[in-house]
Formats: structure tokens, sequence, C-alpha cells
């Protein structure tokens, strides 16, 4: 039970800063250069804190796919580089490595 209550509090929460958001720039009505610059180095400053503790706690699979995924990043899009990382970790876990 306790874990469907943590995943409800952090539904609620996420929506809760999503919409708040959306909010706050909604009754801005015109966002100046600095707060779009500030918007846009968002998922460039989220991205390393996702990646660096996988790399740094994970073993040599992890490590490897996260390697593999920066080399697929530079080549294909953002979507198709998570789905070959997922699946590659899910097919190496799945036969045993």
């Amino acid at each position: 039970m306790n874990i469907w209550l943590l995943i409800f509090l952090a539904t609620l929460a996420t929506y809760a800063t999503r919409a708040g958001g959306h909010v706050v720039l909604a009754r801005m009505g015109h966002v100046s250069p600095r707060v779009n610059a500030l918007l846009n180095a968002v998922p460039a400053a989220v991205l390393p804190t996702l990646v660096v503790p996988a790399f740094v706690d994970g073993g040599w699979l992890e490590k490897s796919v996260l390697v593999l995924c920066a080399a697929l990043a530079l080549r294909f899009s953002l979507l198709s580089t998570v789905v070959a990382g997922t699946a590659i970790v899910i097919l190496a876990r799945a036969l045993g490595a």
C-alpha cells in the first residue's frame, strides 16, 4: 500500500510543478530573453543528474550502454536513443550479462 501512496504523491507533485509553471508563465504575458534562455538550459542541466549516478554506481553493462547512447545521440533523435539504450539493457539483463 505504501508504494501506491508514494506513486500517487509523486504524480501529484509532478503535476503541481508542471501546472504551476504553466500558470506562472501564462500570467507573465511576455517571457524575457533571460527567462527563455534559462528555461532552454533546464534539460541540459537535468541530464547529468540522471546520467552521472548511473555511470558512477552502475556496472560495466550500464557504463557501456551509456557510452553507446552518447555516441548514438550524436546521430539519432533523443527518442530513438532512449529506446535503443533501454532495449539493449533489457536484452543484456535477460541474457544474463
